[in-house]
């Protein structure tokens, strides 16, 4: 497969068969996030698309699950997306689920009969950028979407059938606030309910928009501490699902991972470990 670009998928999709169909990001404006900053967003050409599906075809390839790449797949015209889900299902005739990512808006600009015509092709998960469960950090970041948005948005696609899935972030609140975006972040996915969470804990890369702040200290980070802390206020409030959840704290090599409720102690007790080991250190942070 020839890739532009950084590779980034939730840890659920790692057996799937990864199809690009775009390069970097429509959106491309969250201050934390160097992921495309350095590409020029751009659709692939159908001929493109269908040429690596003949690939894989020829190698024996017949997946049961895709995840369409890059950024934010679903931002995709309509039109367009049932095209490419047509060919994936011409070249994968056992394909049962195509998944990928998606921005609040990209869902605000899909009718019902989009939404519809998309669960019919096939598509299943989304995983949605949600990061934070406080409308000022949204803000601050400049998500394409404020809560009300979110709950407004999330309700249409399961209305539709699809399956809702969330990123978010530890430490994106700042210092001093991980135990609040826990709180408000819990209280969101109490309502909303998704599957799947992917917790990937804020890193502070000096490429991003959000570097400048905190040289400006109008964004002072959490330390990795205040990360873990964050995170075990978190899955001590969410609700019993069942939820799958994966939690990376790549600047600790930390990760918690299991399926709530019934992983819920041993995830628990793991955090409490580290939060013990590094409360005698100095502060650490996650800065790449």
């Amino acid at each position: 497969m020839n890739y532009e670009g950084q590779i980034c998928r939730g840890p659920m999709e790692r057996s799937s068969y990864m199809l690009p169909v775009a390069v970097g990001c429509s959106y491309n404006l969250c201050k934390f996030c160097n992921l495309f900053k350095h590409l020029q967003y751009r659709e692939l050409p159908m001929a493109q698309i269908e040429e690596e599906l003949l690939r894989v075809k020829n190698l024996g390839g017949n997946p049961r699950q895709v995840f369409l790449g890059d950024g934010n797949a679903f931002g995709l015209k309509t039109d367009h997306l049932l095209a490419i889900l047509d060919l994936v299902h011409q070249y994968f005739p056992h394909c049962q689920s195509v998944n990928m990512d998606a921005t609040v808006t990209n869902i605000r600009l899909k009718s019902a009969e989009d939404l519809n015509a998309l669960f019919g092709a096939g598509v299943r998960h989304l995983y949605l950028g949600i990061e934070s469960g406080l409308d000022d950090v949204l803000k601050q970041m400049v998500k394409d979407h404020s809560l009300e948005q979110a709950y407004t948005q999330i309700d249409r696609l399961k209305n539709a059938g699809l399956v809702y899935d969330a990123h978010i972030m530890t430490g994106i609140a700042g210092k001093g606030r991980g135990l609040e975006n826990a709180e408000a972040t819990a209280e969101f996915f109490n309502r909303t309910k998704p599957q799947r969470i992917i917790n990937f804990s804020l890193f502070l890369s000096r490429r991003t928009p959000l570097y400048r702040d905190i040289q400006e200290k109008t964004f002072l980070p959490a330390d990795e501490l205040e990360n873990l802390r964050e995170e075990h206020r978190l899955l001590t409030l969410l609700a019993d699902g069942p939820i799958v959840y994966d939690g990376f704290h790549d600047y600790v090599e930390f990760r918690v991972r299991g399926t709530l409720p019934g992983d819920r102690p041993k995830m628990l007790q793991k955090l409490e470990s580290a939060i013990k080991q590094y409360q005698d250190q100095p502060p650490l942070y996650a800065f790449i």
